[in-house]
């Protein structure tokens, strides 16, 4: 049985099945993407230790760990067999202690070649922090008012061979009123952070990194502090596109979606955009015109989107032209000029 730090730890995970024998409810908190969970106790069990630790000893609640993991020996066994065949693992608890400690030697003597953390979840998390802001990364940023395709340009420019980092992808949202609809359950925030600093982690440090123009807050997540000081420190590429294409553009990514749906994403905006606007476009909504509705919300977005960029540091804003909504001839020209201005 070794230890590892967090560096080395991480880079095992390629090779090693990673156990988190933490409680269920910790894991689901957040944890280091593809863990599986082999919890040493539930969450009433360790809620009940924790309780005999604060009021009567430490030794009565160790005590009582050492009765509840006595019984499930031959089931933690048997679902690491299940989770990790091949039987190289890396484990893990909340700070590298006794959970990971005792399920660690329990899994020595059954055979399977153990990796600890060091310090544990804990550590992991302070160094991702510690990592989004300490890691200089050279951020370039697609910037667009609402409709202006630049989820599609980042795609294209994936493909033709750029660092790209979707945000609104790792957020499972779009990052407006209606940014939740046709995506699946957003992560706790926690966990936003560690599938964020995954492909972070991965990005090689010499070439630049595409990302979206994002305020700080997609849906219920937040970008990093860290991250976030350094991406919008970059030089933004405004993409300039027709405000009547952005319309149809919207209309095409949303018409699926029900009346209904469109209707309450609409109103969590009422306050904000008016009432008066509100009923025009809930109106519209009703009488199934939908361009006119799509007109009165992306005016109001238009608004936001400017107030917002306005009060960011970037390096120098670039403005380009997209005609006709073709987004791999932006992305095509997003990496000329990239080049062109040395980034």
């Amino acid at each position: 049985m070794n230890t590892a730090t967090v560096t080395n730890f991480l880079l095992s995970t390629t090779t090693r099945t990673v156990l988190d024998v933490r409680t269920p409810a910790e894991f689901d908190k957040g944890h280091i993407p593809n863990a599986k969970n082999l919890p040493l106790f539930s969450d009433a069990e360790r809620a009940e230790i924790g309780t005999l630790y604060k009021q009567v000893s430490p030794e009565k609640a160790f005590l009582r760990g050492l009765d509840l993991a006595g019984a499930k020996m031959s089931w933690y066994v048997r679902e690491a067999f299940r989770l990790a065949p091949e039987r190289k693992v890396a484990i893990h608890c909340w700070r590298g202690g006794k959970r990971s400690a005792s399920l660690a030697t329990l899994l020595s003597f059954s055979g399977f070649d153990i990796l600890v953390l060091e310090g544990g979840y804990k550590a992991y998390r302070n160094h991702l922090l510690e990592q989004f802001s300490q890691r200089q990364t050279r951020f370039l940023v697609v910037g667009g008012k609402t409709g202006s395709g630049k989820t599609e340009v980042l795609r294209h420019l994936a493909r033709l061979g750029e660092q790209v980092i979707d945000l609104e992808a790792l957020a499972h949202h779009k990052g407006s009123a209606f940014g939740a609809l046709g995506e699946a359950p957003q992560p706790t925030v926690e966990q936003f952070e560690n599938e964020l600093f995954q492909q972070f982690d991965q990005l090689n440090p010499g070439r630049r990194v595409w990302v979206e123009n994002e305020s700080r807050s997609i849906g219920k997540v937040f970008i990093p502090q860290g991250f976030w000081d350094q991406m919008k420190s970059g030089p933004l590429f405004q993409l300039e596109v027709d405000f009547h294409e952005r319309i149809e553009r919207l209309i095409q990514d949303y018409a699926a979606f029900s009346k209904e749906e469109l209707e309450h994403s609409l109103q969590k905006i009422e306050r904000r955009m008016g009432s008066q606007h509100t009923k025009e476009a809930l109106d519209a909504f009703s009488n199934n015109d939908l361009r006119t509705a799509t007109a009165i919300a992306l005016r109001y977005y238009d608004k936001t989107y400017m107030h917002a960029t306005g009060k960011g540091n970037f390096s120098k804003i670039i403005e380009i032209p997209v005609e006709k909504m073709d987004c791999l001839e932006a992305a095509t020209q997003l990496i000329s000029l990239a080049n062109e201005h040395g980034y």
